[in-house]
């Protein structure tokens, strides 16, 4: 039997470690609470849509980990941005739309917006 995590196992629990809930990543794929728990410890495993989703949110997150603390991290996704054109990351994530986040992340890197 393999030991090692999966990745979607280890974004998880790395999301977790960084100020999200497990509500956080229900809500962003609209899945149980319950379902997150079974993916965090290997029971079960996501859909493609939803594991894209999860790699799309860890990706995101550790780029905003290079600006903000963990609390910080949390509100920057739920929060509205004139970036996005008011929208808030989170819901764009969910919709599968992370295309502007990243824009507005290189445009972090580039010291455009601080």
């Amino acid at each position: 039997m393999n030991t090692m995590p999966g990745a979607v196992q280890r974004f998880i629990g790395e999301l977790e470690a960084t100020g999200l809930r497990g509500t956080d990543i229900a809500n962003i794929t609209s899945v149980s609470k319950a379902t997150v728990s079974r993916w965090r410890n290997g029971s079960a495993k996501p859909q493609p849509n939803n594991e894209r989703l999860i790699a799309d949110l860890h990706y995101i997150v550790q780029r905003l980990q290079d600006y903000y603390n963990p609390d910080e991290v949390r509100s920057w996704l739920y929060a509205r941005h004139p970036q996005l054109d008011g929208e808030r990351a989170i819901d764009l994530i969910h919709g599968g739309e992370t295309v502007e986040i990243l824009r507005v992340l290189d445009r972090l890197d580039s010291d455009v917006y601080l």
